[in-house]
């Protein structure tokens, strides 16, 4: 592939991001882009050198302009959170950030397809939306593509099955708010529950899901690993390389990211995740999936939250 991507943030997360796509044959350009010169110069030099075992690529740091005809941005910019603090703490720090970033990387790159992954993304993603200009088919916020892939993690060690095997989701913020529609949660076309029950009448030493316990391991997990050594970035960094993966393939893809609603569940200006069609024109509509009467409620719940949250900041 010869995609160009440019990267804007040479934190944890952004760096990681670029030494994971360089392990991929996603991209053939990588720029980097970060108001600390020394620190961005001292990433691209590290990942550069450990290129010689893989096909050329390009790794620069640069300025916006350097990111001309990109194929994709991804936006990680921001202060990341500290322990004991929540995404939603971060929101008007980084949106003022944010609102620095776009009208210079957007005036770079306006055919690009963004990924925002700063936190809070969803609102993050929602002020991107709402300040860029651009058309909304070209705005990912990476939403709870990490949270699906935590549940899918924890479903796999209980039931020790295949990730693979797995078609469940995280919906709604990325965050407190978050839920898992059990109702749309299947290992290989059979519920969590019917699942359990053959595997019990296999004779497999097996426990029910314990759906509380399940849902906070996915909502504590960045807390917790962020608690044991001060921040998170491999598992998001891999999401966000799937995500390019999904963006410059051959046909869509269906994944939790986060995006605006325009009606859907009821809900409308807000961004937040449900199961959305993404592929190489960026997002192309949101996948209705059979909730019950409680889960679309939760939806709602998490989206009433993002916008008491949105009320209070300076957009």
């Amino acid at each position: 592939m010869s995609s160009k991507i440019t990267i804007i943030g040479a934190g944890s997360v952004g760096a990681t991001i670029a030494y994971t796509l360089t392990k991929e044959d996603i991209a053939s350009e990588i720029v980097m882009i970060d108001i600390n010169k020394e620190k961005v110069e001292g990433e691209v030099m590290d990942i550069l050198q450990g290129t010689c075992f893989r096909d050329p690529i390009s790794i620069v740091n640069g300025e916006y302009e350097d990111a001309k005809d990109s194929d994709i941005v991804i936006i990680t910019s921001g202060l990341p959170r500290k322990p004991g603090q929540t995404r939603i703490d971060l929101a008007q720090t980084n949106v003022n950030i944010l609102k620095g970033i776009t009208p210079q990387i957007v005036k770079a790159a306006p055919h690009a397809l963004y990924i925002i992954v700063s936190n809070p993304v969803d609102i993050m993603t929602y002020v991107f939306t709402k300040i860029s200009g651009l058309p909304e088919n070209q705005i990912i916020g990476s939403g709870t593509i990490l949270d699906t892939a935590r549940l899918k993690c924890g479903l796999s060690e209980h039931f020790r099955v295949a990730q693979r095997n797995i078609h469940a989701y995280v919906f709604g913020e990325h965050g407190d708010t978050s839920f898992i529609p059990w109702t749309g949660a299947y290992i290989s076309g059979t519920s969590t529950d019917e699942y359990y029950e053959l595997m019990k009448s296999m004779g497999r030493n097996i426990q029910p899901v314990d759906k509380d316990a399940m849902l906070e391991y996915v909502q504590k997990s960045g807390g917790a690993i962020i608690a044991n050594k001060g921040a998170t970035f491999y598992a998001v960094s891999a999401a966000v390389c799937k995500l390019c993966n999904i963006v410059v393939a051959a046909s869509d893809s269906i994944a939790t990211v986060s995006s605006m609603m325009h009606g859907e569940y009821g809900i409308e200006d807000v961004c937040l995740s449900t199961l959305t069609l993404v592929g190489p024109k960026g997002i192309r509509g949101k996948v209705p999936m059979r909730m019950n009467k409680a889960e679309i409620e939760k939806l709602q719940a998490s989206a009433d939250a993002l916008k008491s949250v949105i009320a209070k900041i300076e957009i």
